[in-house]
């Protein structure tokens, strides 16, 4: 009976010791992935268009699917790699994330710049079958999450505490999950939202439920607009921040001290709430500088980049021009 006892007591032992390492995981996760908010942002921003235009019923089918392509993007490619980068070139981690800083801000500059340039998306749905549209449009969508969950995945794995390969793998898991299912049922529930307003304003039982219903319905696009005005700014915010946090950690700081300088200067001039002036003032430079890197960038994508990536397309084994 003793050697039970004993035994037992090892067992909850163990298992304390098991429950703690998972609130350790899911604590490091938790805080490190609310680094990665602009990206997080932008990703629910982002994924609904995916579903425009598409019968209601393919709307939730679609979201799953490229909710189960971002699981495989985090889980399978980027994992592993953040976790053989972090092993063998963790040098390497502030220069890639300074470059997903600044890819970041070009989208997010480019979005404002399309805005005021008065361009606008055109449906492609108009013609065609749809359910090659349909795996055009997951494609594309599984596409621009890997690249938005690579920075991700970047910003959570730089944000970690050392600690040992395991500890790490299960966080950045942790955090590939919880971002993922964060995101993509978020959209689930924004892209069906608007089926919600009519079942409640057609069905329901109260004059007040009913005027919710419309409510939901006519707000619906003002809300997503709102997301996406929302998920730029958190794109170009967070892309300049990384930009000058990594300027920083590579020993070039004086844009890092300056931005702090004017943030405590600005917060000893309003003298209240000091802790919020400090923070909205280094977000708006951080933001202001990621703005101007990323309309500096736009050119340097649209007349050299994009036309090295076609020719190296076209120079390929197997296109017409390659044969």
């Amino acid at each position: 009976m003793s050697g039970l006892l004993a035994l037992l007591d090892d067992v909850a032992s163990i298992a304390k010791v098991a429950a703690a390492s998972v609130d350790d995981v899911i604590g490091q996760a938790a805080k490190a992935g609310a680094k990665a908010a602009g990206a997080v942002i932008d990703d629910a921003a982002v994924t609904p268009k995916y579903v425009q235009g598409f019968d209601a019923s393919r709307e939730v089918p679609i979201v799953w699917r490229i909710a189960k392509g971002s699981i495989f993007n985090k889980l399978v490619i980027l994992l592993p790699a953040a976790l053989l980068l972090s092993t063998f070139a963790p040098w390497l981690i502030s220069p890639l994330l300074m470059l997903g800083g600044a890819y970041l801000c070009f989208e997010g500059a480019e979005k404002v710049a399309h805005l005021f340039g008065g361009h606008h998306e055109t449906s492609e749905l108009s013609g065609g079958d749809p359910a090659h549209l349909e795996e055009q449009k997951v494609a594309g969508a599984i596409k621009t999450d890997f690249i938005l969950s690579a920075e991700i995945m970047t910003i959570v794995l730089a944000a970690l505490p050392p600690s040992g390969i395991a500890m790490q793998a299960a966080s950045l898991a942790a955090a590939g999950v919880g971002i993922t299912v964060l995101v993509y049922g978020g959209v689930a529930m924004i892209v069906k939202a608007d089926d919600l307003g009519v079942f409640m304003s057609l069905r329901g039982r109260f004059a007040a439920t009913r005027a919710l219903g419309r409510g939901i319905v006519h707000g619906m696009p003002w809300f997503l607009k709102l997301l996406t005005i929302v998920g730029t700014a958190a794109m170009i915010w967070v892309g300049g921040a990384i930009v000058v946090h990594g300027l920083y950690e590579l020993g070039f700081g004086w844009l890092h001290h300056h931005i702090h300088d004017l943030a405590v200067a600005a917060a000893e001039a309003v003298g209240q709430a000091r802790g919020a002036v400090e923070w909205a003032t280094t977000a708006f430079f951080d933001g202001l500088l990621g703005l101007a890197l990323g309309l500096a960038l736009i050119p340097v994508a649209n007349w050299i980049i994009l036309p090295l990536w076609g020719l190296v397309a076209r120079l390929r084994p197997g296109t017409s021009s390659g044969r």
